[in-house]
């Protein structure tokens, strides 16, 4: 068992989807917020669950054309492709992701996330063709299952193999710690259909949280399920132990969702003249009123106008000048994306 430079664990390596995930260059697809498998520890949030909304990175989008401006703008050489289920809104998800190949090329890396509910070999047959990756969301941790319906849930899964090579074809779980023995039992009894397996470290949301806390209990920050990351180690050292299983499992942790993922792709982004990257991805500027814009042309100084917020972006060298001139400036820490949410503001 290794441990990542990125804060996970895993065993035989990373999948492909993940290895370009976590240095933040995979484009977040949220295709749509419908599905009827309504599992408990879903962690999407209220504005996106059950609601039939697209979400590229944290642009809501209404089309192609929008979903695409945002792919060149935080310069993603990949995508995630996820839900909801991808299959309620088939058609829908078949031209998004024709659409990502068409414009960025067949080396354009496309990974899909599967609830196995609605999957036929049909489906599988039209995805495969724009489709790198498949991800699984077995069924068996939603709900109660009988053996016989977990073997029909691994049978649907297997049909995979018809289109995809076996290290392509995978399963993403939650990491549910009183049910890590299930979990590692259903490893191996579908080990021989897949490549990889993702066990994802549980975290709280404002849909599961009302469960969560009442059934488990959370460490320390109140975000992450006590337990979880280790019954994910737990299952890593089985598998090692299991050489017949020959598959890459990788645990991937709260941290690494949180100080890898986001922050590498936070980098991506392009940022407006005059800003300053942060270590973490955020964007420091320092901005006047829009008002001031005639003072600063008669005086000859550098500016930049943001006509989305409406404000005058400076450098820090025309920033201590415009103080001179009785003029107020600001220094703003935001983020780098769409919504350009504020973190920090204080006058200079």
């Amino acid at each position: 068992m290794l441990k990542t430079k990125f804060s996970s664990y895993c065993v035989n390596s990373l999948p492909s989807g993940c290895k370009l995930c976590v240095r933040g260059k995979k484009l977040v697809v949220f295709i749509t917020g419908l599905c009827q498998r309504n599992c408990w520890y879903c962690s999407l949030s209220e504005k996106r669950k059950n609601k039939d909304k697209i979400w590229v990175n944290e642009i809501e989008c209404k089309n192609i054309k929008e979903m695409l401006e945002e792919a060149k703008e935080s310069r993603a050489t990949s995508a995630g492709i996820t839900g909801g289920d991808p299959f309620l809104c088939f058609k829908r998800t078949l031209k998004f992701v024709s659409a990502l190949k068409r414009n960025f090329g067949k080396n354009f890396h496309i990974h899909i996330y599967l609830p196995t509910k609605f999957l036929t070999k049909e489906k599988l047959k039209k995805l495969s063709k724009y489709i790198d990756e498949v991800r699984f969301h077995p069924e068996f941790l939603a709900r109660k299952l009988s053996n016989k319906e977990i073997e029909r849930d691994i049978e649907r899964i297997k049909q995979a193999n018809l289109f995809w090579k076996k290290q392509d074809i995978g399963i993403e779980l939650p990491m549910l710690p009183d049910k890590k023995q299930s979990i590692f039992e259903f490893i191996k009894k579908i080990s021989k259909y897949i490549g990889f397996v993702n066990l994802n470290e549980l975290e709280i949301s404002d849909t599961n949280f009302n469960f969560i806390t009442k059934n488990y209990k959370l460490k320390e920050g109140g975000y992450v399920v006590a337990g979880s990351k280790e019954a994910g180690l737990w299952i890593l050292k089985k598998c090692e132990k299991e050489n017949k299983l020959k598959l890459k499992v990788h645990l991937c942790t709260a941290e690494l969702k949180n100080n890898f993922q986001f922050r590498e792709r936070l980098k991506r982004h392009k940022i407006l003249p005059f800003g300053k990257r942060t270590k973490d991805g955020l964007v420091v500027y320092f901005i006047t009123n829009i008002k001031n814009h005639k003072t600063l042309k008669k005086a000859k100084l550098k500016f930049f106008i943001d006509k989305k917020k409406n404000r005058i972006i400076l450098s820090e060298k025309t920033a201590k000048k415009l103080l001179n001139f009785g003029l107020k400036v600001e220094r703003v820490e935001e983020f780098p994306t769409y919504d350009a949410i504020e973190v920090e503001r204080e006058e200079v």
